[in-house]
């Protein structure tokens, strides 16, 4: 068994300016068409909810990036943030074909200012 963590804080302000600024080609970048619809679906809050996505696409990949092979490209797209049916935010990591994964947690938390992630998988080995 192999336990990897990540985790990443984000000012939501960043991300605000960066979707402000490049709008789609942004977006396109980091997010899926599914996380884009449900931060969007959030209305006054979708900036703080694109954060922590983020975030959470950072921690994942501080965790499993070691497993990842070299050049993989558009990573970003390829770690999808969902909720399950308790509206508890997990990972899907399906595109990236990582193989022997146990379990994964994922915790998000956002205010008005920040975004925070926090990441972990556990391997069988």
């Amino acid at each position: 068994m192999q336990i990897k963590t990540g985790i990443d804080i984000i000012e939501v302000k960043r991300i605000q300016e960066a979707i402000e600024k490049q709008g789609e080609r942004f977006l396109e970048r980091i997010y899926t068409e599914k996380e884009i619809a449900y931060c969007e679906h959030t209305q006054k809050m979708k900036y703080q909810h694109y954060a922590a996505r983020f975030a959470a696409k950072e921690a994942v990949f501080k965790a499993i990036s070691s497993r990842l092979p070299n050049g993989i490209g558009d990573v970003w797209t390829k770690i999808e943030v969902q909720n399950n049916s308790e509206h508890k935010p997990i990972v899907n990591l399906e595109k990236l074909d990582l193989g022997n994964i146990q379990s994964m947690d994922l915790s998000l938390s956002h205010i008005a200012e920040y975004a925070v992630a926090s990441f972990t998988i556990i391997f069988k080995e």
